[in-house]
């Protein structure tokens, strides 16, 4: 162990004092993937014709460190002066540093991790596939150029080429089944492919960045471009991602052979995807927010980099009205802190990042008055004419009230099945009241790794720590809802929806926002399934409830006043329950938070239901509530007839839910 760690040293002293000891000769097959006849490369046509390779490589090198038709997003040559002597952020200066000794964050949800003088690419030190997988995304690459850009320190550059010469003779395509089922997992090559032209750019200017090491890079940018195409993921945001980025290859670097290829692939796929993976309410059919407004940078960035290749044609006036209907779809799915429900492995997000994307998206849709609204936090543009609204084929339904930070706002998932992303939860919902989150969903944390990564995971998907009904503490079937009703109006929005939950029994959720203040959740099981049946809440974990079992009712405790009330209103007997509950707001970090449960047993094949109030309230006094069924009122047939007596006072509510 002694003689190879002193061996990895002395390979990076190698770097570190820009000893060439690792420059591939170069000979003809070193330009085998350039258009030599690109506009631009005559002189270094020239010198290949005279087989004067090595001076070709050296002009082939002075026409990037000068190439001036090509513009990336972000990282340009000749624009270092703007960026010598700024801040780059403290994580990317951390990330920077670390990365000179080989300490590596590969998932931002664990710590830094040493990987030796000598990198070992194999090592996984939590067993947690995001962690190898996101290894080989090597996301500290773009920092290191970034820092270089900003010092001029030549150490970024020495030990970005060290790295990359590293990795690629480490990690060739074809070592073995299992290193190419992470470092050429074809999302992971993908991710290189978007961030190395930056990186490229970063660094290209740096003495150490020679012809030889240009010819490498380009050969290596060139194979794993290709790969993807060949090896494209089957479905899912994975493929998107896929794709936007091999027609950004083509983009980037149009004097690639293939680059001509890799925009009419990516664009193909783009072009096809666009219309299966996008429902017509503008939602992204995995059903994650998170995911959802990732794919609409997708398809935004594969446009813009079409545009670089003068290919944007290429893409039909439905493609750029599909996005704009996606952008639509997220702000109607938002929160008055343009925050999206955390259903189906989503995260929250900073509002001003939100906002930043929001006034991305507005450039691209200048005549849109809804997104300019929320690019500019109110300032400009305009509200919606309406309030409650539906995502009707995703399933997503809002119930608002407003859309300031003093609203009331309910977002509820009724949905089909969301492919990976999915949990079986259809039902639950999340509650934001003037500002605080009442009803979180659960989120994710974790992804996939070994049985005891997957045990975590499967925690979060249950069923029962969702807001929905279980049977027996079951999963649900992950299934298609079946809408019933959705009708919106000045002092009642009525949404009520079906899902074949399990065998031999389906969950009737009905939500009816009444007045613009309070919600009545009405419940029943149907069909010939016998068990314990059980609706289940979950509350913010600084909630400090109350559970009153007398009565059937659970009530925050918020200091401000700003508080909630949820309580069983059946007639017939239900037990109340404390239970487990925990919260994901961040991968890999969780924290516990009140939940509780309605229960009571279903013995026969008659309809049980269970009718509970989510009631926000000002002050310390706990409303007094009290529901009564009039004359009339029949569940099952979906005639409402009730008395509510909220603290004395008495209001009918008569109507139809089916």
């Amino acid at each position: 162990m002694k003689l190879k760690y002193t061996i990895g040293l002395f390979t990076l002293l190698l770097a570190c004092l820009g000893i060439k000891a690792q420059e591939t000769a170069i000979n003809k097959n070193s330009f085998s993937a350039i258009n030599l006849s690109y506009p631009g490369l005559e002189k270094v046509n020239k010198l290949y014709q005279a087989t004067q390779y090595d001076d070709a490589a050296k002009e082939l090198l002075n026409y990037y460190r000068n190439r001036k038709t090509v513009k990336h997003p972000e990282f340009n040559v000749g624009d270092e002066a703007r960026f010598r002597g700024k801040d780059i952020g403290k994580a990317n200066q951390v990330k920077a540093d670390n990365a000179l000794e080989h300490k590596f964050q590969p998932q931002k949800g664990y710590g830094y991790y040493d990987y030796g003088a000598d990198i070992n690419w194999d090592f996984w030190p939590v067993k947690d596939n995001e962690v190898r997988w996101q290894l080989h995304r090597v996301t500290w690459w773009q920092p290191m150029g970034m820092a270089y850009r900003s010092s001029g320190d030549e150490k970024y550059a020495k030990e970005w080429i060290f790295q990359f010469r590293d990795w690629a003779r480490k990690n060739p395509l074809g070592k073995s089944k299992e290193n190419d089922s992470y470092a050429w997992r074809p999302l992971e090559v993908s991710e290189r492919i978007q961030s190395l032209p930056g990186t490229f750019n970063l660094f290209v200017s740096s003495p150490n960045f020679t012809p030889a090491f240009l010819l490498e890079f380009l050969n290596l940018f060139n194979k794993q471009a290709d790969y993807i195409t060949k090896n494209y993921s089957e479905e899912g945001n994975h493929l998107l991602f896929e794709a936007q980025r091999v027609l950004g290859s083509g983009s980037i670097f149009p004097e690639l052979k293939l680059a001509s290829v890799w925009r009419k692939s990516g664009i193909e796929v783009l072009n096809r995807e666009i219309k299966k993976q996008v429902y017509p309410d503008g939602m992204q059919w995995e059903l994650s927010p998170t995911y959802h407004v990732a794919s609409i940078d997708i398809f935004l960035k594969a446009y813009n980099s079409a545009k670089l290749a003068g290919a944007e044609k290429e893409f039909p006036e439905s493609y750029v009205k599909t996005i704009e209907n996606m952008v639509v779809a997220t702000a109607n799915m938002s929160f008055p802190d343009y925050n999206n429900p955390m259903f189906g492995d989503s995260w929250p997000i900073e509002k001003a990042s939100r906002i930043k994307a929001f006034a991305a998206w507005s450039k691209t849709f200048p005549a849109n008055e809804e997104i300019k609204y929320f690019a500019t936090d109110g300032k400009e543009g305009a509200l919606p004419n309406y309030l409650s609204h539906g995502l009707t084929t995703a399933g997503f339904y809002t119930f608002r009230n407003g859309w300031n930070d003093k609203s009331t706002v309910m977002i509820l998932k009724a949905s089909p099945p969301g492919e990976f992303h999915a949990q079986p939860d259809n039902g639950t919902f999340e509650l934001w009241v003037k500002g605080r989150y009442f009803t979180p969903d659960a989120g994710c944390y974790l992804y996939s790794g070994d049985a005891e990564i997957n045990k975590k995971r499967d925690w979060y998907r249950q069923t029962k720590v969702h807001s929905t009904l279980t049977l027996d503490n079951q999963n649900m079937v992950i299934t298609k809802a079946q809408q019933n009703k959705w009708e919106t109006g000045k002092n009642l929005d009525i949404l009520t929806y079906t899902n074949p939950s399990y065998a031999e029994l389906n969950h009737q959720r009905t939500i009816l926002f009444v007045d613009q203040k309070y919600f009545l959740i009405i419940d029943q099981a149907i069909g010939k399934a016998t068990g314990n049946l059980g609706v289940h809440f979950q509350l913010k974990e600084d909630s400090k409830p109350v559970f009153d079992q007398t009565k059937n009712k659970v009530y925050t405790t918020y200091a401000d006043g700003n508080n909630l009330l949820i309580q069983s209103l059946n007639a017939d007997k239900v037990t109340l329950i404390e239970e487990a509950g925990k919260v994901s707001y961040v991968y890999a970090k969780e924290m516990p938070r009140p939940a509780f449960v309605f229960e009571k047993t279903k013995k026969d094949n008659g309809m049980q239901k269970f009718v509970s109030i989510v009631y926000p309230y000002d002050g310390n006094n706990v409303p007094e509530i009290a529901i009564k069924e009039n004359t009339g009122n029949d569940y099952e047939k979906g005639y409402l007839n009730l008395t509510l007596t909220i603290d004395g006072k008495k209001s009918e509510l008569k109507t139809s839910i089916k």
